[in-house]
């Protein structure tokens, strides 16, 4: 039918997306902000390709955790704290 090399991807909506690499979709769309993971933006949506993800799932949270640590971002310690004794 089509002689192009060229294959269609549909693009994913940040739920989407952010379920596949299992963040929150606002950080997903943060990481997008800043470069850590691609993303198209189209108007006030973000949208992105299973192949761009699929790609940057290994280093992606590394990189994005070391990256918000420079910027002086909280990083979450996930060991519960110990309780005071007096």
């Amino acid at each position: 039918m089509f002689d192009s090399p060229h294959v269609f991807e549909p693009l994913l909506n940040s739920e989407q997306a952010a379920a596949i690499v299992k963040v929150h979709p606002k950080t997903l769309q943060r990481y997008a902000r800043n470069g850590i993971v691609g993303g198209l933006r189209v108007g006030k949506l973000w949208r992105f390709r299973l192949s761009d993800l699929h790609g940057q799932l290994l280093g992606a949270e590394q990189s994005a955790i070391d990256s918000e640590a420079e910027q002086g971002y909280p990083v979450l310690n996930h060991s519960c704290p110990q309780p005071s004794r007096r």
